[in-house]
Order: C-alpha cells, then sequence, then structure tokens
C-alpha cells in the first residue's frame, strides 16, 4: 500500500515584465544637424509667414507701428478684396488651360521616351538622352527673340487662336513649356526605370504584348511615385511662370494668374498688405497639389535610397 503525500497547489508565477528598451543617447552632431535643418526651414519659411501675417493686417496698422509688431487687428478682408478687386476668377482658369495639359502632355512624351531608351534595344539611345538632358542646359532667355518671331509666322485657324498665329495663343506658351520641361523628365524617368526589372518586359514579350502593352500597362504603373514627384513639381513650375506669357501673349484677358497681381498696384500707391493677400490666394493651387500628392511625391523622392 502507498500513500501519498498531499502537494501544495502551484501558484502561477506573474510574468516577466519585458525589459526597458534603453533610449539611444542623442549625438551632439545629431543635435547640430536638426538646428541646422529648422535654421533653414525657418530661413525658407520666413517670407511666406510674414506676408500671411501682412496679408490679415491693415495697411494703416503696419504703417504706424510696423510689419513685425504685435498686431492689434486682424481681418480676411484684404483676401476677398484682393480676389474681387484683380479679377482672379479668370486668371486662374487661364493658368489651368496652360498647366494642365502642360503637365500632362510633358509627363507622357517624357515616358514614352525614357521607356524608349531604357526598355527598347535601339541604337544610340544613350546618346538619345544626353541630346534631352543637354537641352535643359540652354539658357531659356537666348531664344525668346527668336521664338517670337517664329511664332508670329505660325499661322494657325480661327477656331484655334484669334490672332490668326500662334502669337497671342496658349499654344505658344504651351509648346515652350512642354519643350523646355520634357528633358528634364526624361532624365528621371529613364533613370527609375533602369531600376525596374527587366524581367516583367521579358516576360510581357513572351506572352504576345506589344510595345504600347508593355509601356502603358506594365512601366507606367510602376512609375506612378516618379510621375506623381514629376507632376507636383512641373504644375508648381508652369502655373508660377510668368516670363513665357508675358512675351508671347499681348490679349491681358489671356494672361496667368500671376499677372493678376499688377492689378493690385495702384499708380500712385500700392498697398503691399493687399498684394500680401493677393500673393497668398496665387499660391494656394501649388500648396493643394502638394498636399493631394504628398505620399507619391515624398516616395518619389526616396527612391533608391535605401535597397531591399
Amino acid at each position: 500500500m502507498t500513500v501519498t503525500t498531499p502537494t501544495a497547489p502551484v501558484r502561477p508565477t506573474a510574468p516577466a515584465e519585458p525589459a526597458r528598451r534603453k533610449r539611444p543617447r542623442v549625438r551632439p552632431g545629431r543635435l547640430g544637424v536638426h538646428a541646422f535643418l529648422m535654421t533653414v526651414s525657418l530661413a525658407f519659411l520666413a517670407p511666406l509667414l510674414l506676408a500671411v501675417y501682412a496679408s490679415l493686417r491693415p495697411y494703416e496698422e503696419t504703417a504706424e507701428h510696423g510689419y513685425f509688431s504685435l498686431p492689434r487687428h486682424l481681418s480676411f478682408d484684404y483676401y476677398k478684396q484682393a480676389f474681387s478687386d484683380s479679377g482672379m476668377g479668370k486668371y486662374f482658369v487661364n493658368s489651368l488651360i496652360i498647366a494642365v495639359p502642360g503637365v500632362l502632355l510633358t509627363l507622357f512624351l517624357a515616358s514614352f521616351v525614357a521607356f524608349a531608351v531604357t526598355r527598347l534595344q535601339m541604337r544610340g539611345g544613350l546618346v538619345l538622352l544626353m541630346v534631352f538632358t543637354a537641352g535643359n542646359l540652354l539658357p531659356q532667355q537666348v531664344i525668346v527673340t527668336p521664338l517670337y518671331v517664329l511664332f508670329n509666322k505660325i499661322n494657325l485657324p480661327y477656331w484655334m487662336s484669334d490672332s490668326m498665329t500662334m502669337y497671342d495663343s496658349y499654344w505658344a506658351v504651351l509648346a515652350v513649356q512642354v519643350a523646355f520641361q520634357v528633358g528634364f523628365c526624361v532624365f528621371v524617368l529613364a533613370n527609375f526605370m533602369r531600376t525596374l526589372p527587366i524581367e516583367l518586359v521579358e516576360a510581357a514579350r513572351v506572352d504576345g504584348a506589344g510595345v504600347w502593352t508593355q509601356y502603358w500597362r506594365i512601366t507606367l504603373p510602376l512609375c506612378r511615385p516618379a510621375l506623381a514627384a514629376l507632376g507636383t513639381l512641373q504644375f508648381t513650375w508652369m502655373y508660377n511662370d510668368f516670363l513665357w506669357a508675358l512675351v508671347f501673349i499681348s490679349n491681358g484677358d489671356k494672361l496667368p494668374v500671376t499677372s493678376a497681381l499688377n492689378n493690385l498696384r495702384g499708380q500712385f500707391f500700392t498697398d503691399y498688405n493687399l498684394l500680401a493677400a493677393g500673393s497668398v490666394i496665387v499660391a494656394l493651387p501649388t500648396v493643394l497639389v502638394f498636399l493631394l500628392l504628398q505620399r507619391h511625391f515624398i516616395a518619389g523622392l526616396t527612391l533608391g535610397a535605401s535597397k531591399g
């Protein structure tokens, strides 16, 4: 006969506390880098912040106390006045007529050329890429006079231009914008397409895909981050440009929105607070485009920063 001795119940042990992670020590060099970046960021934002601050204050207040004084009265009255007095509505439309088709056409042509250079086994592809890249080195102001003479001699039908020539039409500004921006976009997209696996295009060829299918349905969707980054930059550059519109458009009703700021200048007196409000309104579309494409824009800028 065996005698069993009762055993004490086993108490559940408390789970071990997770080991606290040691915070990495902040190095003085990293603090210096962050301080430098913050200083540079504030230096770039200072003019914009000052313009926004001035646009909310009456001109009499800033004239008496200075632009860096504490505010006594803030309002959005200048924004309403700037939009109505300058007639920005039609000028916004003019800028969109130039910028939106210009961006789409530039990205389409540049992506097609970059695809041909990097994915099609064509002779002279590297030379062609160098030619497009070298086109960016030419100062644009050098060819203002030749283009002015040329556009006055190119005839267009009445439904395309009121002047019956390429001069004084949106087509002149659009053609110059696309011509000068395609080279930069080709350079960026060609470098990005080289990072894509060539096996994707080779597999598509085996399945019987043509050149257009390889470009439109396989390569182009993979270039979405690069296209978004370039689209944001191109829209900003074309939207803010005023030189080519000033040279090739003589009709004031066709000028872009940047010209609307001139309507806020008086003959004998200029309210700079009102002008600041107009400048902020003009800059809003570019800020909106950046916010909408921010995720793709940042992804496009960081392409190739890490592997794996």
